[in-house]
């Protein structure tokens, strides 16, 4: 079978791979639509802090059940997406209930091969069904559910002022679920064309430019009180810190973005805000349901979502270009 693999930092190929074998609880997936996100022209770049090359990426997965062991719950040509986050069900972390965030997590695309590739054998517990819906819905259900997952974390509802900093698939996401619960949404990027999207196809309330006055405008027009939430998904250590001052008295910071160093911040702003400090790893099978359940809903705009497309045989010249702010991605498709 065919892989996508990044070979080091700036080089992707296709490569030819065994299709795997299922063990024991494990599904068989032939692989249609992958999404590429964030990580993969990270790794792309070089820039992701957890990974090894080369490595075959992808992590945005969906696609049909190709074969099932004894006894699954799965038939054979349903249609599927993938929970791409294997955890060990073992450790303190997943005995609580955040598999998201398991002490041993392995990461499909990341810290092992991914599914960037024609068939990919996973745990069935990996899997979810998406009755209902399409591959290009299914293919998408992840960094939603990763936006979905920090704003359930922000705690914010309909009595909520939520700033997503960053209009990238991320921020978009995180804004969807944050209107979904109702709360005032604004979203601050330097991209005035994502910013128009957020605005006329997310429908959040207020977006704004990003420049050298943006502490000035965003009091101005809060009254002095900034923003009860306020969602990162920059990946911009600098933007990562400014963001702190967006946050009003008493209100909660979530960092979606992950960057390689070490965030800093004034303490005697931080204690004076009471602020909440939240890191957001991944996501749940609760957040994959509540995002299945809002594209059900026509709550997810789909179709203007996926603003790109192409062939897996095509992917190693399309991710370059997709990876550059001039192209305009919202989010790529890789079709199979």
């Amino acid at each position: 079978m065919k892989a996508l693999r990044c070979d080091e930092p700036g080089k992707l190929s296709i490569v030819q791979r065994d299709v795997p074998r299922i063990g024991p609880d494990e599904v068989l997936v032939r692989i249609r639509r992958i999404g590429i996100c964030g990580t993969d022209y990270h790794i792309f770049h070089g820039n992701q802090p957890y990974l090894d090359y080369p490595r075959v990426i992808g992590h945005e997965l969906s696609g049909e059940i190709a074969e099932v062991s004894q006894g699954s719950a799965f038939k054979v040509g349903g249609i599927v997406c993938i929970e791409p986050y294997l955890y060990c069900g073992k450790c303190r972390a997943c005995q609580l209930g955040k598999t998201n965030c398991c002490r041993n997590l392995q990461v499909l695309g990341v810290h092992r091969d991914g599914g960037a590739c024609e068939y990919i054998a996973v745990p069935e517990r990996n899997v979810v069904s998406v009755q209902g819906l399409g591959l290009d819905e299914a293919a998408m259900v992840e960094f939603l559910a990763i936006g979905a997952h920090g704003i359930r974390r922000s705690g914010a509802g309909r009595a909520s002022r939520v700033a997503v900093v960053g209009a990238g698939p991320i921020g978009i996401a995180a804004a969807i679920f944050a209107k979904a619960r109702g709360a005032e949404v604004s979203v601050l990027d330097m991209n005035a064309k994502r910013l128009a999207f957020c605005k006329d196809v997310v429908g959040v309330d207020r977006v704004f430019e990003v420049s050298a006055d943006i502490d000035a405008r965003l009091k101005a027009t809060t009254d002095g009180d900034l923003f009860d939430v306020v969602v990162d998904a920059t990946g911009s250590p600098k933007a990562m810190m400014q963001g702190f001052s967006y946050v009003g008295h008493g209100g909660t910071y979530v960092l979606l973005s992950i960057v390689r160093g070490d965030i800093t911040f004034n303490d005697p702003e931080f204690h004076k805000r009471e602020t909440s400090l939240l890191g957001s790893r991944n996501a749940t099978r609760q957040d994959f349901e509540t995002v299945l359940d809002a594209m059900r809903a026509g709550k997810v705009p789909v179709a203007a979502l996926a603003s790109h497309r192409g062939r897996l045989d095509d992917a190693p010249g399309l991710i370059p270009s997709w990876s550059m702010p001039e192209a305009g991605v919202i989010k790529a498709l890789v079709e199979i």
